[in-house]
């Protein structure tokens, strides 16, 4: 029997809140791991994005891609609308997963 893959839309942020990164992957702790540890060369170190402000999950990768493609096309306030429907205060949610 297989078991089912997990693949998560995430957004990362500063700790002003000032720069947005949406990513997708199928290792959410590994990958929030690798972002607050600047072990990935790239705009998360670069803007020094450690916290993890928004995530969602679902089965299929090809979903999770387009569902990633919609939110980086949406205007910030978009993200910002999203993010406060999941985390109002904007909190770490590192620490939950």
């Amino acid at each position: 029997m297989r078991t089912q893959r997990q693949y998560y839309v995430y957004i990362m942020t500063n700790h002003k809140n000032s720069v947005l990164y949406t990513g997708v992957t199928n290792d959410l702790q590994r990958r929030v791991y690798e972002h607050k540890n600047k072990l990935l060369e790239g705009f998360t170190k670069r803007y020094n994005l450690n916290r993890l402000v928004y995530f969602e999950c679902g089965e299929d990768i090809g979903g999770a891609i387009s569902r990633e493609k919609q939110i980086k096309g949406s205007s910030r306030q978009d993200k910002i609308n999203l993010i406060e429907s999941m985390n109002r205060d904007w909190h770490d949610l590192s620490n939950e997963l």
